[in-house]
Order: structure tokens, then C-alpha cells, then sequence
């Protein structure tokens, strides 16, 4: 009886942990017998996190060369996208599908099917949280975590600035996660009590800036712990992000406090770790280095150190490329935050469809619920995905188009590594970009491809109903079928 029990056990456990990996993009579908791929060629953490992408060589890129992206070329015609895709369009997997392709040049509307009905998203809802982060944050801005003097000589406090990639030791100039440092932190506060004759701290922590809570309540209960999203916080370490099978710790912010209070040990201090507010200073009126909407030092606080972190627009990049959800919802909680709109998940969606309308695109019926897009309540059309591709490409949004360009590379990169390697999907390989989205009975791809006439055309495709493998399949038909026509 024992013996079956556990063996009861661990089949569950596998189930719910392939399960995980599905829904984080990681795994081609639940049950199958075809093997996980293996991870995407980014960072080992504090090192480097955008992927070194090698130059693809005649036997393994699409045809070669591809024709010129100045707009020599003709765009391709409305008939001619069409024809391309009358047969992709009668695969049982598209049955219910939605489908659009557009002009990335001109704007222009190829071909619609079903592109204004309303649909789940899943993970392309990054795509508009990046457009909406990129409303907030100059393209340069980058986020600073802080430690300054409490109200006594021996408090000191470790303010969140929403840098939830600080690397455990030393900062790398070249990451984008781990670009900040704890370890160069904790070097700055140890000479600065040094000089001050401080050797015992408390340690307080102010989470004032940009609080709210650390996971969604319309997100699966088991998600945090099968590593499909960490929580959300305004401060963590590079070397504790969550992933699929990995989870993170549940309180990101606590053990950040704690790693700088064991490196401040290091360096010969006693610390005592002491309270957190997300209310206000956390040791007194003056002890706070939030006390405005950006996080900025009060007047008078005495600063003991401070790490910069890479660029928004990087850490997006990032957020695309490996589909983080605890990362897009922290960057689109503080651009919420800073725009005086409410700090929880259903109002941080709700903040992201304003300021897609205020740019002009229409959002009638649209809802979100989060920013990740792991909410099985959000609710997007096609056409608005390719609406907010095609401004991105438009270069008007510098955020945004950075965000894109980290969108994975069809056979290449991220959640496209191990897609468009068949007879019938080569030919987007290496030039197709796309951001992938996995639900359980909902499949997304929205992006952008190189057809063989040198034209960028940008496309989305919101599956219901088909099983993921061969919706995912024939998702990538519908890209490799534009890539190769020239469709005039």
C-alpha cells in the first residue's frame, strides 16, 4: 500500500510539474511523449541575459539573401497573402482561430479572419505591457536601489526601487540581469558606517514604492510553485528569478533584505534585520528614500549607497525573450504606480488597455486582468496585437521597439528555439520573431517575419480549442507561409 501511494504521489507530482512547464512555454503540451527542449542560450545570472545569437550559416537560415527592408519592394497584396494561406487556413488546428497579417511598412490589412473577435491572449499580452511601460519610462531610465541612514546612527534602510534583478555579488555591466550588484552595495554601506565609526546596524527595508500584492488571485495556485511565475516584489535577486520547475522564494523582497544583511556581515558588521513598511519611512519621517511616485531620496536623508539597473527598455527585451512573468508584472506595476493608477494585478490590466487607447488603437471589449498574460480572464483581439506590432516597428515608441527586438528568433532563440524546423516551417526560420502564448486550450503567436521579397509583415494568431502541439504547428505554418510567397 505504501508502495503504491508513492508512486501515486510522484505520478502527480510529474503531471502538475509538466503541466507547469506547458503553461510557462517550456514544454510542446501535457502529456506527450516528445521531450522538453532544452533551455534558451541566455545568461548564467549576473553574467549576461540577452542571448548571443550566432550567424546563421546557408544550411541552417532561410534562403539566402533576403531582399532589402528600405521599402524597395512592393508590398505584398491582400489576393496574393491569400493564396498563400488557403490551405494553412483549413488545418483542423485553425479551425477557431484567429488571424491577421499586415503590412509592416504601410499598416495596411493583408488578410483578417476573425481578427476583431475577442480572445485569450495568454503571453502576447506582454506585448501591449510593453507598450504601456514604454508610455511611462524614457527609453534610458533605469531603476535605483538604495540604502540610506534611519533616524539613528545605527538604523539603516534598504529602500526597493523595483530592481528585481540584482545580481548576488557583483554587479556586470554588460547584463541586463545582474547588471546592479548587492555585493557593490554592501561594499558602499560598510564604508560609509566604517567612516561613521558604525559597526551594528538594524536593518529596516521601505517598500513604499509601487506596493501591492505578490501574486494574482485569477493565476492557478499552483504556479508560484512549479516556477511558472515568482512573485511579484520590488526588489530580488538575479540568482532566485523563477523558472519552470524552479520556484522562486516566496517572499523576494525578505530575502533580499537578508542576503545584504549577511554581506554586510562579511564585511565585519552586526546586523539585526528590522521592520518593513509599505506605508511609509520605515524608521522614522526622514528614514525613506520613496517618498515620491519615482522613488526619489527626501531632502536631507544621508544616502550610504546605490546601484543603477539596466534600462527599462532592456529589461522588457529580457521579459520577452524568456516570457517572464514576474518580471513584466513588476515593470508594468511601477509604470502603473507612477502614473497614479492603482497597484494591484486587475488594476495594473486595466491601467495597460488605457494607455494602449491613449496611443490611438482601438480597445473596445478588450480586458485585462494582469499584465503577464497568465489571467485566463484577459480578453484581446489580433487585429490589436497587430496594431501595437505595427507601432513598434513605426519607431515612433524607442521602448517598445526595443521590447520587440527581443522577441524571440524563430529556430534561434527563447520559446521559438525548437520551432520552424520542419519541411513546411523552415522557411521563417532564423527570420521570423514572435512572442509565443500557452494555455491550457488557448495557443498565441504574435510577431514579425522577413518574406522572400525583403518585406517586413507583422501577423498574430489566437488559437481556441487545439490541442497545443498542433496548434503550435500550425501556427508556424501560417508564419512560414508568408515568409515564403512574396505574396504580390
Amino acid at each position: 500500500m505504501k508502495r503504491l501511494t508513492a508512486a501515486l504521489t510522484a505520478s502527480a507530482v510529474l503531471v502538475l510539474g509538466y503541466l507547469g512547464l506547458d503553461i510557462a512555454d517550456r514544454a510542446p503540451g501535457f502529456l506527450t511523449t516528445r521531450p522538453v527542449p532544452p533551455p534558451p542560450p541566455t545568461e548564467t545570472p549576473g553574467t549576461r541575459t540577452l542571448p548571443v545569437v550566432p550567424q546563421p550559416s546557408p544550411s541552417t537560415s532561410a534562403r539566402m539573401p533576403l531582399g532589402s527592408l528600405a521599402g524597395e519592394s512592393a508590398a505584398p497584396s491582400p489576393a496574393g497573402v491569400r493564396r498563400a494561406l488557403a490551405k494553412v487556413v483549413t488545418l483542423p488546428a485553425l479551425a477557431d482561430a484567429a488571424l491577421v497579417v499586415r503590412d509592416g511598412q504601410s499598416g495596411e490589412v493583408l488578410f483578417d479572419e476573425r481578427g476583431a473577435e475577442l480572445r485569450i491572449p495568454a503571453s502576447t499580452t506582454k506585448l501591449l505591457t510593453a507598450a504601456a511601460v514604454g508610455q511611462v519610462f524614457d527609453p534610458e531610465a533605469t531603476l535605483t536601489t538604495r540604502v540610506v541612514q534611519g533616524t539613528a546612527a545605527d538604523e539603516i534602510v534598504l529602500v526597493a526601487g523595483g530592481d528585481s534583478l540584482l545580481a548576488p555579488g557583483k554587479g556586470d555591466p554588460r547584463a541586463v540581469s545582474g547588471r546592479a550588484g548587492l555585493g557593490d552595495l554592501a561594499d558602499q554601506v560598510s564604508a560609509a558606517l566604517e567612516q561613521a565609526g558604525t559597526r551594528a546596524v538594524t536593518l529596516h527595508v521601505d517598500e513604499s514604492y509601487a506596493p501591492g500584492p505578490r501574486l494574482a488571485p485569477t493565476w492557478g495556485e499552483s504556479f508560484r510553485g512549479l516556477g511558472i511565475t515568482g512573485a511579484v516584489g520590488m526588489l530580488g535577486l538575479s540568482s532566485q528569478r523563477a523558472t519552470p520547475g524552479d520556484a522562486g522564494p516566496a517572499d523576494p523582497v525578505g530575502a533580499t533584505a537578508q542576503a545584504l544583511a549577511a554581506l554586510l556581515e562579511e564585511r565585519g558588521l552586526t546586523v539585526e534585520l528590522g521592520k518593513r513598511t509599505t506605508t511609509g519611512p520605515a524608521a522614522g519621517p526622514t528614514a525613506t528614500g520613496s517618498t515620491s511616485a519615482t522613488g526619489t531620496p527626501a531632502p536631507g536623508v544621508q544616502l550610504l549607497g546605490s546601484v543603477e539597473s539596466a534600462p527599462i527598455r532592456d529589461q522588457l527585451a529580457l521579459a520577452l525573450t524568456e516570457s517572464d512573468n514576474a518580471l513584466t508584472e513588476i515593470l508594468a506595476r511601477q509604470a502603473a504606480f507612477r502614473a497614479g493608477a492603482g497597484t494591484d494585478f486587475r488594476d495594473v490590466g486595466a491601467w495597460v488597455v488605457e494607455q494602449i487607447g491613449a496611443l490611438g488603437i482601438d480597445t473596445e471589449g478588450v480586458t485585462l486582468s494582469d499584465a503577464s498574460g497568465l489571467s485566463r480572464e484577459n480578453r484581446v483581439t489580433a487585429t490589436l496585437l497587430t496594431d501595437v506590432l505595427a507601432l513598434g516597428y513605426a519607431g515612433s515608441h524607442p521602448v517598445l521597439r526595443t521590447a520587440l527586438d527581443g522577441m524571440p528568433i524563430g529556430g534561434l532563440t527563447g520559446t521559438l528555439a525548437d520551432r520552424f524546423d520542419t519541411d513546411t516551417t523552415d522557411d521563417a526560420a532564423g527570420r521570423a520573431r514572435a512572442k509565443t502564448g500557452t494555455l491550457t486550450g488557448a495557443n498565441a503567436l504574435a510577431g514579425s517575419v522577413v518574406d522572400d521579397d525583403g518585406r517586413l509583415l507583422v501577423y498574430a494568431g489566437l488559437v481556441a480549442g487545439a490541442p497545443t502541439l498542433e496548434a503550435r504547428a500550425a501556427l508556424d505554418r501560417f508564419v512560414a507561409a508568408i515568409a515564403a510567397c512574396g505574396c504580390r
